[in-house]
């Protein structure tokens, strides 16, 4: 898929290394897996669903951390997790190409929109998502970005690198640090527009009063 569109996927990795050394044939077998996920796979109610179902099933019972992309792939690296559930493709197919982790595998998508207030100020409902972005760099319009090197911050990240624009600096763009869910909230609080995924907007849509204004892949 291209920057300029909007879609991205979800992949699955499997980290045997930590996990098998926890277990040897004189010890009692580990029923317990710590699966490493992002904010916005937690944040879209998912996992509640899931992980009961997985456990009823295999009899392992799963201890979820949720962090951004970037931070989950550290604790792989460090080989604190057995399972990373992540969206940042570039990123996971580095992380396997180094020896990090094995069996890569696509189990899901989803896909990224911009949301904002209805009252749309910078014009940008129905553009492509590089023509909204410079709409928003040209009108001032608050910005909330997650700024967590999360997969979702680095794709924002590369529309405004496609847009030739560096929002950095302006006092409309505010970074909160926080995962998916709290992003959204804030952007609804300051009447901004934000780069989501859409399961995690459409999970706190009845807490916001946002609206999806660009979605849609390819342009």
């Amino acid at each position: 898929m291209g920057v300029k569109g909007l879609k991205k996927f979800f992949s699955f990795f499997l980290l045997i290394a930590f996990f098998l050394a926890s277990c040897n044939s004189t010890s009692k077998p580990n029923t317990a897996l710590l699966l490493v996920s992002t904010t916005s796979t937690q944040d879209s109610g998912l996992l509640d669903v899931l992980l009961p179902a997985f456990t009823a099933q295999t009899g392992y019972k799963v201890q979820l951390v949720a962090v951004g992309s970037g931070q989950a792939l550290k604790i792989g690296q460090q080989g604190n997790a057995d399972v990373i559930l992540l969206h940042s493709p570039d990123a996971e197919k580095e992380f396997v190409a180094k020896g990090f982790g094995i069996d890569r595998r696509l189990v899901m998508h989803n896909d990224f929109v911009i949301v904002g207030p209805a009252s749309d100020p910078a014009r940008i409902r129905g553009e492509n998502p590089v023509e909204a972005f410079r709409k928003i760099f040209a009108s001032g319009a608050t910005f909330v970005s997650r700024g967590d090197d999360s997969g979702t911050h680095v794709k924002e990240l590369a529309l405004w690198q496609d847009a030739n624009l560096d929002p950095a600096t302006a006092d409309w763009y505010l970074e909160t640090g926080q995962g998916q869910g709290a992003t959204l909230s804030i952007a609804f609080e300051k009447g901004g527009y934000a780069l989501t995924d859409r399961g995690t907007f459409l999970a706190y849509k009845s807490n916001v009063d946002l609206e999806i204004l660009v979605e849609g892949d390819p342009f």
